[in-house]
């Protein structure tokens, strides 16, 4: 039987962008998701506190690839660099899948003593790298992205076309690694995240 290939379920619209943000590509994110966007500390922690506890993690896809061309001009890899790609959802409460997330892991990131990021099994990877002592963040930049037609993912059926989402370079022992998180339209914060 034939299975079509793995394809993210939501792609970029343009440009990454730093804040301030005054509007990207003709729109401004809902108030009530700009903390969350821009939001210095652990997602998962936050998102864990928002859904009492309810929170798990779906794993959509993991494995070694070439990252796109601009996720390589963004951690500074040469063209034909592997690395450890790995797409999941987050849930909160009420078993709704709150955000997307797409990891890139270089090869020489996970070396030495970051080898156990490779087995990360359904464990989510935001809360182990805010464990990490000598984790540092690059700034946090914004996007739109788009839900891609080819990717059937029926749990993303009845969400938005649209959605925003931010990206930032971690540094972890000096090394990086890139993590964009994607809000869906299933996601509606009544407060903001804990700082």
């Amino acid at each position: 039987m034939y299975h079509a290939p793995y394809e993210s379920p939501f792609l970029a619209i343009g440009d990454w962008h730093p804040q301030p943000l005054e509007s990207l590509h003709g729109h401004t994110p809902p108030e009530q998701l700009l903390p969350w966007l821009l939001h210095p500390g652990s997602l998962t922690a936050a998102l864990k506190h928002l859904s009492h506890g309810e929170f798990s993690v779906q794993i959509l896809s993991q494995g070694w690839q070439q990252p796109n061309l601009e996720e390589r001009r963004a951690l500074n890899l040469k063209e034909r660099t592997r690395a450890l790609v790995r797409e999941v959802l987050l849930y909160g409460s009420d078993e709704q899948p709150w955000v997307y997330a797409r990891s890139v892991l270089p090869e020489r990131t996970l070396g030495g003593k970051s080898r156990y990021l490779r087995n990360l099994d359904n464990r989510p990877l935001g809360e182990l790298l805010f464990s990490q002592p000598d984790i540092r963040r690059g700034p946090i930049v914004l996007n739109r992205l788009a839900r891609n037609p080819r990717c059937q993912q029926a749990e993303l059926d009845t969400m938005e076309p649209q959605a925003w989402g931010r990206r930032s370079t971690f540094w972890l022992h000096d090394k990086p690694l890139l993590v964009a998180e994607t809000f869906l339209s299933s996601f509606n914060p009544h407060k903001a995240p804990l700082a």
